[in-house]
This record gives structure tokens, sequence and C-alpha cells, in this order.
């Protein structure tokens, strides 16, 4: 059974949505293919997180840093819809 892109996308958004505490995680679809010898859909997904390893300005000026951070992760999912595994994305795999 093939699934659809939109149907993946959410799936995917669904599992992810704890690991942000942002209001608005704005997740994007980066990445999907699907493995025909193992049968199962590998999704990227992109979204905000806080950024905790803010540096501090001793003398109170303001930064080029900035509040959050993007961070990608690949899920693959079965012919199921079921997430049969969760992954930090790296790019030069």
């Amino acid at each position: 059974m093939k699934l659809k892109i939109n149907e993946l996308f959410e799936i995917a958004k669904s599992e992810l949505s704890g690991l942000s505490k942002v209001t608005n995680p704005d997740f994007r679809l980066e990445q999907v293919v699907y493995d025909e010898v193992k049968m199962e859909w590998e999704v990227v997904v992109s979204y905000l997180v806080e950024n905790s390893n803010k540096r501090t300005n001793p003398l109170g000026l303001p930064t080029s840093e900035f509040q959050f951070y993007r961070i990608y992760k690949k899920l693959r999912i079965n012919n199921e819809k079921e997430v049969v595994g969760l992954f930090i994305f790296d790019s030069k795999e």
C-alpha cells in the first residue's frame, strides 16, 4: 500500500510534536523516500527548538545568537502507518 506524502507528514508531526516546547515548532517536510526492499518510508522532518546553549554577554550587549534553532529527524514508517524508527538526520549518510 502506497501512502500519500501528506499522510506521512502528519504521522511524523504527530510523533515529534512532544519533542519541542516551542509554541509553534514550524514543522517542515524535508524529504520522503520509499525503500522498496524494506517496504518502509524514510521521512525527514525539521522543526524548531529553543536554543538552550545561549552565551551570556557580561556587558548586556545584544548578541547575534538566535532564540531557536532547527532540528532534523529521520523517521522510518511502514505501510501500516507505524513509526518503526526515529533517527537524528545526517545529510552525509
